[in-house]
């Protein structure tokens, strides 16, 4: 196992602060490393594998200008608050954001984390790819919890919470999980299918999302928005250029892609 290098992940998202296990702390690195590291399915998309190492995880995502999807993401913040010293779950979830309501379960494609602080437990979660969390959300259901980006909602029913946001339409439901606990093979298991099953989205879709400030900025194969609070849509385009497409990468969200833009470009459906 590699040594995790917190001062390397710190200066990744501009984090100067000193860091303690307490809320203060746990909030202010969820802000910044969705800021700093987007949500990105580059790998998947291209074919390439998507490794879970924790020495993997952060050449690509620290040492790099990259990205990742939720295993990748969640899996480095779990390392990092750990270190820290916080107490940590790390938890699957069955996404529904695409599911009717009469729809059944599909499989545990998400990865999300629990995390124990003396006034109660927090939900945090770095890697939620279509709605990206700005800050971890209190482990108290039936309250909507309005953040700086968002409006969420935890529900339970018969053992399984839920995930709810406000968006434009009205309440979407994000995931469902309990609260088993999980370890590497389950992360295992979870990513090879997300990355590598024709039913899950990341390997025909190219999916990018980065939470910064007031703004969430999205790109989904050629299609770039830029949302407001609550997903209230502010801009929308279709990238038509590679130029365009290079542009997006670098100046919105810091990415270096693996392979030349034009071929991410040439894999994008029109």
């Amino acid at each position: 196992m590699p040594e995790f290098r917190l001062d390397d992940y710190l200066a990744r998202i501009g984090f100067r602060d000193p860091v303690e296990p307490n809320l203060t702390t746990l909030a202010a690195l969820h802000r910044q490393h969705v800021s700093a590291i987007p949500f990105e399915g580059l790998d998947p998309l291209l074919g390439r594998p998507v490794n879970l190492d924790l020495g993997t995880l952060q050449r690509k995502l620290v040492h790099s200008r990259r990205g990742g999807y939720c295993f990748e993401q969640n899996i480095l913040f779990k390392a990092v608050l750990e270190k820290i010293g916080f107490q940590v779950t790390g938890l699957t979830a069955r996404v529904l954001w695409m599911s009717p309501p009469e729809s059944p379960l599909g499989p545990r494609t998400h990865m999300l984390l629990k995390v124990d602080l003396p006034d109660g437990p927090r939900l945090a979660d770095v890697g939620f790819g279509v709605c990206v969390m700005d800050t971890p959300l209190k482990f108290q259901t039936d309250i909507e919890q309005r953040t700086a980006m968002g409006t969420y909602r935890l529900s339970e029913a018969g053992g399984l919470f839920c995930l709810s946001a406000i968006q434009p339409a009205g309440w979407r439901r994000m995931y469902t999980f309990n609260l088993e606990p999980q370890i590497q093979s389950d992360y295992e298991i979870g990513s090879w299918f997300a990355a590598t099953h024709p039913a899950a989205p990341f390997s025909s879709t190219l999916i990018m999302e980065r939470v910064s400030g007031d703004k969430r900025y999205k790109l989904v194969n050629r299609k770039f928005a830029v949302e407001a609070r609550d997903g209230q849509p502010l801009e929308e385009r279709t990238l038509g250029t590679v130029a365009e497409l290079r542009e997006t990468f670098e100046q919105t969200f810091n990415i270096e892609p693996p392979v030349p833009v034009e071929q991410v470009f040439s894999r994008l459906p029109t």
